[in-house]
């Protein structure tokens, strides 16, 4: 039987009482949770179609490692951007911010499709066009994930945010696959109509989204008689949040690490890994971004089932120190059949990780601040630009394999110092960013 959903007086979503408080699919009886994930599964297999397409397109007009970083960093130019649109999405609702972002890309990919199909494409077209969508692009994130925690109980978070993370992990897979395989069989223009009726179908279901009505400011201004706070003092509230509720900050430094030295291994430089290192072709290139994405996939699908059961703080970090072996691991595979595999469990780590952070901020933060804190979530992305950009001069000078081993030991290093610095917050097994 499908669950009731609700507002309750306060203005969040609660599901009825006749939802198995455990059942891995619970949050899909929610009606609108059901649209945001065929929305999201649809935006995300465009973006893992489009980046890959472009990323193969630099690499081998240019043939530049430092043009594919560059045009990797573009991709998260807006990430400074990212908590501004979590503030957008408190004051003027959240599904208006969502379905403007779709309309967004949308338009962004139809202009594409338009210079390929005419034959007038450039790299200097494409990263135009990447850094347009750059500064959208990067806060998606939050308006997800602040959609969920409208839409969902604390008990159903963990569940909630795991089912969300497969529609990404399941595009990585066969978004990355299907993208290689049309546009060696298409062409590019023709390609990029598939992508483009992927994020129109998308902009359609986003309007089916429920949302809680938009509030001007967070919790105590709501008080009679409470003075206004402008759009930039609610951000400073939300900096302000963060900054002293230790077990956030903790989860803030963990995000920026991964992104500065591990998503750059994992997922920015597997374009050079696959024609420099291993010497394959783009089809090779989508394995490899696919079998990351597979494990990332397995690792979310055990956590929308066991998550529930366990402590988000402390897998957070341990899977975190996991997906740096792993990556190092990778780093020293001779060719792509025996990278593959420990790429995979590099994937599955990943998402054992940071699927636990994102829930644990969910959870744990205030419900008038969700939008604040999932945009300094997404800030925190901005790291990754620097890392890939880093990484270009490192692999010119010293090799892959070499700078990989370095970001990995590095990576390392900054998780035990997060762990031992806030073990009173997210390692104690009884702290409240542990709570299941």
């Amino acid at each position: 039987m499908e669950s009731t959903v609700a507002y309750s007086q306060q203005g969040r979503l609660r599901m009825s009482a006749a939802t198995p408080a455990h059942s891995p699919l619970a949050p899909l009886r929610v009606r609108s949770y059901r649209f945001q994930w065929l929305v999201d599964l649809t935006t995300s297999w465009a973006f893992e179609m489009e980046t890959i397409i472009l990323a193969w397109y630099i690499l081998v007009e240019t043939r530049s490692v430092m043009l594919l970083t560059l045009f990797g960093s573009l991709q998260y130019l807006g990430t400074l951007l990212a908590p501004v649109f979590g503030v957008a999405g408190h004051r003027i609702g959240n599904k208006k911010t969502y379905c403007a972002m779709r309309m967004t890309y949308a338009a962004l990919a139809t202009v594409m499709m338009t210079l390929a199909l005419t034959g007038v494409l450039t790299p200097l077209y494409v990263f135009i066009i990447a850094a347009l969508m750059g500064m959208v692009r990067p806060s998606d994130l939050v308006l997800r994930y602040a959609l969920v925690g409208e839409t969902m109980p604390a008990t159903q978070l963990m569940g909630a945010t795991s089912i969300s993370r497969t529609t990404q992990d399941s595009a990585r897979v066969m978004g990355a696959l299907a993208g290689a395989a049309l546009v060696a069989w298409l062409g590019m223009g023709y390609t990029y109509i598939v992508i483009t009726c992927f994020y129109f179908t998308s902009l359609m279901l986003s309007l089916q989204v429920s949302s809680k009505p938009a509030v001007a400011q967070p919790d105590a201004a709501h008080a009679p008689g409470a003075p206004h706070v402008s759009a930039w003092g609610d951000l400073r509230n939300g900096v302000a949040y963060v900054w002293t509720t230790p077990h956030l900050l903790a989860a803030m430094a963990v995000a920026f690490l991964v992104n500065l030295t591990a998503f750059p291994l994992t997922n920015g430089l597997l374009p050079y890994v696959a024609k420099e290192v291993y010497h394959t072709n783009q089809t090779g290139l989508g394995y490899l971004v696919a079998s990351f994405a597979f494990g990332a996939l397995m690792g979310s699908i055990t956590l929308s089932r066991i998550g529930y059961k366990l402590p988000p703080a402390r897998m957070m970090l341990i899977f975190c120190a996991v997906w740096y072996a792993m990556a190092m691991w990778f780093a020293q595979m001779p060719n792509a059949a025996s990278g593959i595999p420990v790429l995979m469990l590099a994937g599955c780590a990943q998402s054992l990780s940071m699927v636990p952070l994102s829930a644990m901020l969910l959870r744990n933060t205030r419900e008038g601040f969700r939008g604040h804190v999932m945009g300094l979530r997404m800030l925190m992305i901005y790291s990754l630009p620097v890392g890939l950009v880093t990484a270009g001069p490192l692999i010119g000078a010293f090799g892959f394999r070499l700078t990989a081993t370095l970001y990995c030991v590095i990576g390392l290093v900054c998780t035990a110092l997060i762990a031992w610095h806030w073990r009173a917050h997210v390692w104690r097994a009884d702290a409240p960013a542990n709570k299941r």
